[in-house]
């Protein structure tokens, strides 16, 4: 068996990343814990919560929505770095513990409700909630296996197993099951898409067609909705 092969097995099929995803989640206790110590700040669709080169002196608790981090090249292009932040976790660690500037962007998906903590608050925070301490730590860990996969990915698929393997993620992650089929739970449009999986917006409007004429996904008012996970695992190649 090549190492492609085994890679899609163990990284693709067995969907392992949720369960990693559900260990940076905090509990309701520690929501509020959390909330003790920040301040609950509100963003609409699009809206840009820092930037690079911005000082990296709080954190963020994301308590509803959904968060983009990306880069934006020399030539103005977004990518998007690791996966969607959601609900129950925790951004914008890293530089703030070692105290440097923001080396990406996060904007706003859709509607979001954060809870921002300064820098001396969070370190107080650490402190006073050791199981908190823990989560951050392992949140760290696993953006940075994130960040090595996304590389994997590139190298080891194509465009169109890059989107397969992306729709399979966000249906198992956030998706609603329906009796259409396993609705994945807020909307995209074909260029954020592309930003996420590294090709143009034109690649994923072909292929999205092709997968919904060989009956893998459905769209229907702007909704997508997987029927097939084998035949889309299969096109992780």
């Amino acid at each position: 068996m090549s190492f492609k092969a085994k890679f899609v097995k163990h990284e693709v099929k067995p969907m392992i990343e949720n369960a990693n995803f559900a260990k940076t989640l905090l509990s309701k206790e520690e929501e509020s814990c959390i909330m003790q110590f920040g301040t609950i700040v509100h963003y609409q669709r699009g809206q840009v919560i820092f930037s690079e080169s911005d000082t990296a002196d709080r954190i963020y608790y994301i308590k509803e929505g959904y968060v983009r981090i990306f880069r934006v090249t020399p030539y103005g292009k977004k990518i998007t770095v690791g996966s969607i932040r959601s609900s129950g976790q925790l951004m914008g660690l890293a530089e703030t513990l070692y105290r440097g500037d923001r080396t990406c962007f996060a904007s706003a998906i859709n509607e979001v409700t954060l809870v921002v903590v300064r820098n001396p608050q969070f370190m107080d925070l650490l402190v006073k909630y050791p199981s908190i301490a823990i989560k951050a730590s392992i949140t760290l860990a696993i953006r940075m296996r994130e960040a090595e996969q996304i590389i994997e990915e590139i190298a080891c698929f194509q465009v169109s197993g890059r989107l397969a393997m992306f729709l399979v993620k966000m249906a198992k992650r956030m998706g609603v099951e329906t009796p259409k089929g396993t609705k994945i739970n807020f909307r995209l449009t074909h260029e954020e898409i592309a930003y996420m999986i590294g090709t143009s917006r034109q690649n994923v409007t072909s292929l999205l067609n092709a997968f919904k004429e060989e009956n893998s996904i459905a769209i229907e008012d702007k909704e997508l909705y997987i029927l097939d996970f084998d035949k889309l695992n299969n096109l992780i190649v």
